[in-house]
């Protein structure tokens, strides 16, 4: 049995650019990672992750331990680790930038990975090993999209052994199992897991109170949904992009080029 969350029945009014850059900024970044050999990629994920015991603590850091907030957050393990992140942002980010502009969701984001940061570092503040991945930040934005959007359905892929189908399921079933998870994981799991749940835990919060401060004025939280919830839809590959993520960030700009010759 295999669930994969892919788009949301919910329109954004403007493109997400923001969006569109953090995706292109952690890919070539974790790009570059894979270029190195394992023990400079070691190096630098050490150098510029987040390690508590540097952050709260004295040890000593390559750059100045603030710092390693922001460049953890554009770096990754592996391909599933990047790809899962990059998925969800894709998924959810587009309508939480559309609720308060591009300027303001940069300052959010940003937020959002510094309380998962330090939480993650308060809970085990001897910790020497690195914190990396965008992961703190973007469960701030599921957080907030949960606040804003709670009622939208998430179209879920739904495969057991031939037979594959796409179900609607509401915001608030998806992303209420994914942070009930992360906490039933940090609650079980030991040390040395090699995923920071309390980070997800504490980006997750952070989005959801501040949320209600960044929004634009005229954004409602808890909005209404555009479809009917655990509607089935027959699988098609198409379906894979949502009806309003089917043009890709070079679509957009060679659309923006076309349209400045005309004028």
């Amino acid at each position: 049995m295999f669930f994969f969350p892919f788009s949301d029945d919910n329109p954004a009014t403007n493109r997400p650019i923001v969006c569109y850059l953090l995706i292109a900024i952690s890919c070539f970044i974790f790009l570059w990672q894979a270029t190195l050999p394992a023990d400079l990629n070691n190096n630098a994920i050490y150098n510029f992750g987040v390690v508590p015991a540097a952050l709260l603590g004295e040890k000593e850091a390559y750059i100045p331990s603030f710092l390693t907030i922001f460049s953890s957050m554009f770096m990754h393990g592996g391909w599933m680790h990047l790809i899962g992140n990059m998925l969800f942002l894709w998924i959810f980010g587009d309508n939480v930038e559309d609720s308060m502009g591009k300027v303001k969701f940069i300052c959010f984001y940003l937020l959002s990975g510094i309380a998962a940061a330090l939480l993650q570092a308060i809970i085990d503040p001897t910790s020497e090993i690195p914190m990396i991945g965008a992961s703190g930040a973007i469960a701030g934005v599921l957080g907030a999209y949960l606040i804003l959007y709670p009622r939208a359905n998430v179209n879920v892929l739904f495969w057991l052994i031939i037979f594959i189908t796409v179900i609607r399921v509401p915001a608030f079933i998806v992303l209420g199992v994914w942070i009930i998870s992360q906490f039933f994981s940090a609650s079980f799991t030991g040390d040395g897991v090699g995923v920071a749940y309390f980070a997800h835990i504490g980006g997750f919060i952070a989005g959801a109170l501040l949320i209600a401060f960044f929004k634009d004025p005229h954004v409602k939280l808890f909005s209404q949904p555009q479809t009917k919830a655990f509607k089935t839809i027959n699988f098609d590959m198409k379906d894979l992009v949502g009806s309003n993520k089917k043009t890709s960030f070079m679509d957009d700009f060679i659309e923006d080029a076309e349209n400045k010759k005309r004028h």
